[in-house]
């Protein structure tokens, strides 16, 4: 039964790290650096994640079936719409405090609350399951069976709870994200011609008789850049830093580099794809493991090595990631104590989830005869469409005034929010439109 009382508040010794460093009496170029670092936070962490296992899987397939003609220019398009669901989501919970479950039980009643719920976990375990995939590729590659690997994996994200403190998680978690750098030099080792890239920039082409399937391409991108899972997220995760609307500024400037930071690895990504076209056939039935074969064989040791690592050091951020927006959201909608600053047996129920999830998508990973790169491309499909009407709720939640007072979505960021809102709903409808004609 839902609680509809109050959570319990969260410890806030962790949570004062963050406005100790932003309040320090400190002048010049000091006091910039520690409040830049600061201010990293829920947005770049979201944002980085967003590059997963599967979407780093989705977009190296994307890039080695059609190029870098489309899609690099429309993955650098989309900075805009990711950025606007995430301060939308960053502003609703800086300013009520309260996570996006809670507020839909609360102005939209338990059938959509649940809904959210529902839908959230579907997407999450979908998601975790690629996340799984991309992270037992290399240790396959190593000769570990994968129930092995699978299990591997599983121990070395539930440890991350052994952490203590968000702010401590927090650090730990951008550490990881750093070594998202390593798909940029993945892509500069497969020498790409720069020309070709800013011919794709201007044209917008993709190669002639490789339009086969492009839409669902094109959504698995967008879903990958708007997954239900950063909603949840960005907005718990603000709360529980500490971030409220007194540090709107740090946490906006938190989601538009985070922003940057994810189409320009995601095109950097697309690039190193890009290299192995016309080289992997049936692209979308083989492993990650077939790619990192090919970039072995056509470029040499290390290329394959620092995509193998850096595919498991996406799949490892995105685990811990999503699995805390089921954990957060499964919390908040029940009233549990949710803050990563709680001990496990202070919050047992919120990090039974989070260890649970991640569980679960392990498990299913051993079921035989999978189609891994399929599954990372559907479930960006999935996302895009789910995401949808989350956004809807976002833009009305961020837009009440008794909600939100001063900080409530109006004049062009209103129109900007629901255009973005629309583009998202149109999209979803255009994917079920043709799963339903296909059928």
């Amino acid at each position: 039964m839902i609680n509809d009382q109050t959570a319990l508040p969260s410890p806030v010794g962790e949570r004062s790290k963050f406005r100790e460093i932003i309040t320090r009496k400190q002048t010049g170029w000091r006091r910039h650096i520690w409040v830049f670092w600061a201010l990293l936070g829920p947005g770049v962490l979201a944002m980085l994640a967003d590059n997963d296992g599967g979407g780093v899987i989705s977009y190296a397939v994307t890039g080695a079936r059609y190029g870098v003609g489309l899609f690099i220019p429309l993955v650098l398009c989309l900075a805009p719409l990711t950025y606007t669901v995430q301060e939308l989501s960053l502003r609703l919970g800086a300013v009520t405090q309260e996570g996006f479950s809670r507020l839909a039980l609360k102005r939209y009643g338990r059938f959509w609350a649940y809904y959210h719920i529902t839908t959230l976990s579907l997407e999450n375990v979908l998601t975790l399951i690629t996340e799984f995939i991309g992270m037992t590729a290399g240790l396959v590659m190593l000769g570990l069976p994968l129930s092995v690997s699978a299990l591997s994996c599983f121990l070395v994200v539930a440890c991350f709870v052994l952490c203590t403190g968000y702010w401590t998680k927090e650090r730990v978690a951008l550490f990881l994200g750093v070594l998202n750098g390593s798909f940029l030099v993945v892509a500069a080792l497969t020498h790409p011609r720069l020309g070709a890239i800013a011919h794709a920039l201007i044209a917008w082409n993709v190669p002639a008789g490789q339009h086969s399937g492009l839409g669902l391409y094109v959504l698995a991108l967008i879903g990958n850049a708007v997954a239900p899972w950063m909603i949840f997220f960005q907005g718990s995760g603000a709360i529980d830093k500490g971030i409220t609307a007194k540090e709107l500024k740090f946490g906006r400037i938190d989601a538009a580099l985070g922003a940057c930071l994810q189409v320009g690895v995601a095109a950097g990504i697309i690039v190193l794809g890009s290299s192995l076209f016309g080289h992997l056939h049936a692209i979308g039935n083989v492993g990650p493991a077939a790619m990192i074969s090919a970039l072995h064989r056509l470029y040499g040791r290390w290329p394959a090595v620092l995509f193998g690592l850096g595919l498991f050091n996406a799949g490892f951020l995105a685990s811990i990631t999503v699995s805390l927006s089921s954990s957060w959201s499964v919390a908040e909608l029940f009233g549990w104590s949710k803050s990563l600053n709680d001990r496990i047996g202070q919050s047992p129920k919120f990090y039974a989830v989070y260890l649970g999830s991640l569980l679960l998508a392990a498990a299913a990973l051993l079921i035989p005869h999978l189609p891994l790169n399929t599954i990372s491309v559907v479930t960006q499909i999935v996302g895009g469409i789910l995401a949808a009407p989350l956004l809807v709720f976002l833009v009305l939640l961020t837009s009440d005034r008794e909600l939100m007072g001063e900080f409530r979505t109006k004049g062009f960021g209103k129109v900007w929010a629901w255009l973005m809102a629309g583009i998202l709903v149109g999209l979803a409808a255009i994917t079920l439109w043709r799963t339903l004609i296909g059928l």
